[in-house]
């Protein structure tokens, strides 16, 4: 005989939804923190190019900082 859903016992199915539901919340949480480290990365990366620029004179102090300061308005941060 095949075992059918009404075949479970009534207290299965509420464990399976509560597993299911931390599961998918610690994906959530877990794909945000990597998103947050690539983020940080690539953010690290532009202000050392910008800082490239600086040193070998094709870019100006002033603009690095105007630049710098745009980007750090735009993702809400602070100083």
């Amino acid at each position: 005989m095949q075992p059918t859903l009404a075949s479970f016992d009534t207290n299965l199915i509420p464990v399976i939804a509560i597993v299911g539901g931390i599961s998918i919340g610690l994906i959530a949480v877990i794909g945000g923190l990597i998103k947050g480290v690539f983020d940080r990365k690539q953010t690290e990366e532009s202000r050392r190019e910008i800082a490239a620029y600086v040193a070998e004179g094709s870019m100006s102090p002033e603009d690095a900082e105007r630049i710098l300061a745009a980007g750090q308005k735009s993702r809400g941060e602070c100083g």
